[in-house]
């Protein structure tokens, strides 16, 4: 069962802000990487590489937890606890190349963000993420 992000919170989750990915190492630990990350309005979609940690995290525990939070506003933060509903290289790359234009300002991600090299070595793998359990904090002081 999926649940919304809450409207007071969609610019968190759907503008460049820091976002943070935990995953879970074989052993139990957790592992955190920054991600960049957008919202489809039903799933939160990331982008890896086949073969990196949070990748072979993912596949093998499809649960997660994303923090997203602006750090000109610390005060203020979105935690989605979710599960990876699917992971696929098609349209990997497109996503990859907005993420790169919204983050950067850069396009392609290959070539454009990073050496164009590495298209040859590096396969990107869209993750769509269902948000299972949403916590939110705005402790600011309105004026």
């Amino acid at each position: 069962m999926s649940v919304d992000i809450p409207p007071a919170f969609l610019d968190l989750i759907t503008a460049p802000r820091v976002a943070a990915l935990t995953t879970l190492m074989p052993d139990g630990r957790p592992q955190t990487t920054v991600v960049w990350c957008d919202y489809d309005g039903t799933y939160i979609r990331i982008n890896t590489m086949g073969g990196f940690r949070k990748e072979q995290n993912m596949r093998r525990d499809p649960r997660v937890t994303l923090l997203c939070y602006d750090p000109r506003q610390p005060l203020r933060y979105l935690e989605v606890r979710g599960t990876v509903a699917e992971m696929t290289e098609i349209g990997a790359l497109a996503h990859l190349d907005a993420l790169s234009l919204r983050y950067t300002g850069l396009t392609p991600y290959f070539g454009g963000c990073v050496p164009a090299e590495l298209a040859a070595t590096e396969t990107p793998v869209l993750c769509r993420i269902r948000p299972i359990h949403v916590v939110t904090l705005d402790a600011r002081q309105e004026s």
